[in-house]
């Protein structure tokens, strides 16, 4: 049964106050539904025009002596401000799923066809004629048809429909689903584990809006804490009751396809996911504790793979003598910095510089993080014996000209890293060192023997992430004597502070920004590696004309790129002892 929704049918009566139909629009109505049975036609609140409307409130009351209808003092209401352009012809999932309602498509004269199932709630139709101002035909249909239509309408990359909704989901509603969410007991008795998914994918969806790194979900005895790191800083965003731990948990262990009995110890998996045409690989991580496993996913955006070296954000200097290194026929150049400071993207940067057709690159990582065409990647699997080392020698009897190691972490690693250096083979990888200087120490401590390293090292870049300042609420400020004496500053350079609004979530920071510092080895540098020099002196001699992580970031502080407590986390130990003085000053301004 097909149900129109015109304006022209119906007599609007201007005269009204409160902008509701007119009398002869009551009349019309009241025929149409004497005509039609209830069960096949009882959608007259659809028949509101576009604007002005009334409350949705108001307009019920009004059709409730025509419709036999009990009214309901808290319908759920659909966005009603105008938006800038055409208005899309949709309704979020979450609405289209609770109230019955879905969009199926327009038809040749654009009049759109929506679709409710038997037990759908005409009700909320006046919110959809409402949000979609457009005209449409109501079509009745089975629960069964209509869910099937539910699935089609909101699927993305096969993956539950939840996931298109997921967008339309804000970070306040994540907790209203989350109330939707039976026991663990209900959930094993029950085939529907909808708010479950629903509940992932709108934690997943809102954690990609902003930009987050990781997800933390932390069961506790009094509760389960999801936690996401945001430009480097965690934050709570939601907290739910114990039970809900072990049915999120185990939703996340399936979409991951891990073992969901396995509770005594870790697992790694991954979930591919496409949202609102992003491409998302999610990193999954569980460890068992005492209240329950704690499980984290870390985001990676697929797309930070498409970086090029212009847009890492180095100095020129830095950059020049990154390009120079690449353009090096062998050797082996390093990235240094602690765990998610950026290394993978700087390496991948570097890969997509190389990576003309012209050169055989092969890579051994863990994990994969980003496929890249072109280039051959392998993952390392220590269960069956394949480690960096065992990675490496394989891919050396594939004839590659590039050569990317996830990380050198021991001996038997850093060892055939030098001698494919030594027979020709550019190789790239990462060390977990504090700056750059420090990585030629750790492959001394590596048992590389100080005349290869000195022949076959051509460069380190060392860097980290700081916050960057919102543009839109920073303000500046003189300098004060601590944060110049710290920074090495000038009394009263101006220099900018973190406010907070709602462009950053009140934080005062939006994104990230790349700090570096790049050690190219001359015949100096060369030198004083063979000869056993210690990082001192090497440090004076790469940092004479090229700035180092201190100077980087303190040019990112003059530039009011980010804030003198951010270039405090990266700045040399010697910098310490003056940092709580300079934290008291913050206070006494804020």
């Amino acid at each position: 049964m097909t149900g129109g929704c015109r304006d022209e049918d119906f007599g609007f009566d201007e005269t009204k106050p409160e902008g509701l139909i007119g009398q002869s629009g009551v009349s019309a109505a009241a025929a149409l539904a004497r005509a039609a049975r209830p069960q096949d036609f009882d959608d007259v609140s659809a028949l509101a025009r576009p604007a002005p409307l009334p409350p949705s409130s108001e307009l019920l009351a009004a059709l409730a002596p025509i419709q036999e209808t009990p009214t309901s003092p808290s319908e759920p209401v659909l966005p009603l401000a105008p938006l800038p352009g055409p208005r899309p012809a949709d309704i979020p999932y979450a609405f289209a799923r609770k109230h019955g309602i879905v969009v199926l498509g327009e038809e040749g004269d654009a009049r759109l066809q929506i679709a409710m199932r038997q037990t759908g709630d005409r009700h909320a139709l006046v919110e959809v004629r409402r949000h979609l101002a457009r005209d449409f035909d109501v079509h009745i249909v089975e629960d069964v048809q209509f869910d099937r239509h539910l699935s089609d309408h909101y699927a993305m990359d096969g993956s539950a429909a939840a996931m298109a909704g997921a967008m339309e989901v804000g970070a306040d509603e994540l907790d209203l689903i989350a109330g939707d969410l039976p026991s663990a007991d209900d959930l094993l008795d029950s085939a529907d584990d909808a708010p479950a998914i629903r509940l992932i994918n709108g934690i997943i969806a809102e954690a990609a809006r902003q930009g987050v790194s990781d997800i933390h979900v932390e069961p506790y005895e009094t509760g389960l804490v999801v936690r996401m790191r945001i430009d480097g800083v965690l934050r709570e965003t939601l907290r739910m009751p114990p039970h809900v731990a072990q049915v999120l948990v185990s939703r996340i262990k399936v979409m991951a396809r891990l073992d969901i009995a396995e509770r005594r110890v870790p697992q790694d998996g991954r979930i591919g996911l496409t949202l609102g045409g992003k491409l998302l690989d999610v990193r999954v991580s569980t460890l068992p504790s005492r209240a329950g496993e704690r499980v984290v996913l870390r985001i990676l955006d697929k797309e930070n793979a498409g970086i090029s070296l212009n847009g890492l954000g180095m100095s020129a200097l830095a950059d020049k003598a990154f390009r120079d290194a690449l353009g090096e026929p062998n050797g082996i150049i390093l990235v240094t910095g602690p765990t998610g400071s950026g290394k993978t993207t700087t390496l991948y940067a570097g890969l997509r510089e190389l990576n003309d057709g012209s050169r055989n690159i092969l890579t051994v990582e863990d994990p994969v993080e980003y496929a890249v065409d072109g280039v051959g990647q392998t993952q390392v699997n220590p269960k069956v014996g394949l480690t960096f080392a065992a990675g490496l020698r394989a891919i050396l009897r594939q004839d590659p000209d590039v050569v990317m190691v996830g990380e050198i972490r021991d001996h038997e690693t850093a060892e055939i890293a030098v001698q494919a250096s030594l027979t020709g083979h550019l190789v790239l990888s990462t060390v977990h060192t504090n700056d750059a200087v420090g990585a030629i120490t750790r492959l001394r401590d590596m048992k590389v023997e100080p005349f290869l390293l000195a022949s076959t090292l051509r460069a380190v870049i060392a860097q980290r992430l700081v916050r960057r300042l919102c543009r839109s609420c920073r303000t500046a400020h003189p300098a004060d004597d601590a944060t110049s004496a710290l920074l090495g500053l000038p009394v009263g350079t101006p220099i900018y502070r973190a406010v907070g609004c709602a462009d950053c979530s009140q934080s005062g920071y939006k994104g990230r920004i790349g700090v570096f510092e790049c050690v190219r080895v001359d015949e100096t540098i060369r030198q004083l590696i063979h000869d056993g020099g210690d990082e001192t002196l090497i440090a004076r001699h790469a940092f004479a004309h090229a700035p180092d992580l201190g100077e980087a970031v303190r040019e990112l502080v003059r530039s009011g790129d980010t804030t003198a407590e951010e270039a405090i986390r990266i700045t040399r130990r010697e910098s310490e002892p003056m940092l709580d003085e300079l934290m008291a000053t913050q206070v006494d301004h804020a």
